[in-house]
């Protein structure tokens, strides 16, 4: 009997979580069109000694700390001396708000470094169909190409979550502090991901090849995608909903599952630190699990079409519905103390449109956001019959 073809999408996740790289794991890691080839981290969100952490706890809330390796990458920017963590949003750990993240069952494969694991990966696969995703700091992916740049033909594309254009970009709000409205989420100009490392973004955007195989995720979109209310009860109870649970709180302090709890316990802290520094009190925005789910594009014609989630490449509601591509720069000019003290634009994102059927990096400006609220809890129900098989104990 001859084996079935795998036709799943391989992704390599490079990471630093944080909260919402929490979901973008999960969403990875159980969603039947991906295969994740492994995890990569990164400073960011916290130090790379705590996301490396985080990332080997977070598999092994869902049983996937043995079977996805995780590879420690660069613990500062390409050309930067070391960035202080900030911990206004995501704690000191990285992933505070709830008590209920494991010990990991299993640490980090350090037998070779984040680039060459990537790279081993990324060639295993046939060409034309692998994905890299970022999700922190763009360090890692830039120097995977900058070392290995024969992956660029070789991959399919690139997803990064990072930077922020404003002007209307989308009808997004992005948020005020101290009164200023403001474009970026670290600055009053730029995005945390492409602040923390801006002449990575710059290499990866400069390269005309690489970033017309780049889609970008800025905050224009994710500001779109927030985690309300109705969406945090999705997650703590499934789709049925809580009367279909009254055993449990009806309060939301605890789901039908320790898996979903826990998730909820780190969306309601992750709630209240953006509704204080910037002052959006609806939901937190969930970043970078977007960056995951715009690998399942393009699908259509193909065997894994049922799974597609559409992203737009055009501003929802507009007459023309026409391929968007564009030319992103990054200034890159001031230090971290001149873009958070003196009001620099380092950081600072600008894209300008392409001509129609130039090649350029894609950013969508809207998505089927029902439908990718209904994907990510499907992962989650996959998770909570995986912890209930007891597969990680089963591995062992």
């Amino acid at each position: 009997m001859g084996s079935s073809v795998d036709n799943r999408i391989p992704v390599w996740l490079d990471c630093d979580p944080g909260h919402d790289d929490t979901f973008a794991i999960l969403l990875a890691a159980y969603h039947p069109a991906i295969r994740i080839l492994g995890i990569s981290t990164v400073f960011g969100n916290a130090s790379l000694e705590k996301t490396t952490r985080n990332a080997c706890s977070i598999l092994t809330s869902i049983s996937r700390s043995h079977s996805i390796p995780v590879y420690i990458g660069a613990s500062h920017a390409l050309h930067r001396p070391h960035l202080h963590a900030p911990t206004d949003i995501h704690g000191e750990s990285g992933l505070d708000g709830t008590n209920l993240l494991p010990t990991p069952l299993v640490g980090p494969n350090t037998s070779v470094d984040a680039v060459t694991a990537m790279s081993t990966a990324l060639r295993s696969c046939a060409p034309g169909t692998a994905w890299v995703v970022a999700t922190g700091s763009f360090t890692n992916a830039a120097q995977l190409f900058l070392s290995h740049p024969d992956l660029v033909s070789h991959i399919k594309g690139l997803s990064l979550m990072g930077g922020a254009f404003g002007t209307g970009f989308t009808p997004a709000i992005l948020g005020t502090v101290d009164g200023v409205p403001r474009v970026g989420n670290w600055t009053q100009f730029a995005e945390f991901n492409v602040l923390a490392d801006p002449e990575a973004a710059h290499a990866i955007f400069s390269n005309k090849e690489l970033a017309g195989k780049t889609t970008l995720i800025p905050l224009d979109l994710t500001h779109m995608v927030l985690t309300t209310e109705q969406v945090r009860d999705l997650i703590l109870y499934g789709p049925e909903g809580k009367e279909a649970h009254p055993e449990l709180p009806q309060d939301g302090s605890k789901g039908k599952t320790t898996l979903r709890t826990m998730l909820v316990e780190l969306l309601m802290f992750f709630a209240k630190t953006y509704a204080d520094v910037f002052g959006i009190t609806e939901g937190p925005p969930l970043h970078d699990p977007l960056a995951v789910a715009a690998v399942l594009t393009g699908l259509v014609g193909t065997p894994l079409e049922e799974y597609q989630i559409p992203f737009w490449d055009f501003s929802p509601g507009t007459v023309e519905k026409h391929r968007e591509r564009f030319e992103v720069t990054v200034v890159t000019e001031g230090s971290y103390e001149d873009a958070r003290v003196n009001g620099a634009k380092t950081g600072m994102t600008v894209a300008k449109p392409l001509p129609e059927g130039e090649e350029g990096v894609r950013i969508p400006r809207g998505l089927d956001i029902p439908l990718f609220w209904k994907v990510l809890e499907e992962c989650v129900s996959r998770a909570d019959e995986a912890n209930a098989r007891g597969d990680d104990v089963l591995a062992n």
